[in-house]
């Protein structure tokens, strides 16, 4: 599966917290198999939208599309979980 990252803000956001190599490992992994139990996958409401969250750590997630009928993701944006 192709991952896509569509905004170079998220880069930045990631980078002024230190989560950039956590997220590249978590994208590793959603590459790889995007129901890993370490990602915490959730879709989120309403769900008619499709959009999903992963787990970057316990404090941040990054929200994503599937694109192409399922054969790629596209990420949409980072964020803290508790906002």
């Amino acid at each position: 599966m192709k991952v896509k990252v569509i905004d170079v803000e998220i880069s930045d956001y990631l980078k002024k917290r230190g989560l950039a190599k956590k997220f590249e490992k978590q994208l590793k992994i959603l590459e790889i198999n995007p129901r890993h139990p370490s990602l915490n996958v959730e879709l989120l409401e309403p769900k008619k939208r499709g959009i999903y969250s992963f787990r970057v750590d316990r404090k941040y997630r990054a929200l994503f599309i599937y694109r192409d009928d399922v054969e790629s993701i596209e990420i949409l944006l980072a964020t803290d979980h508790y906002r």
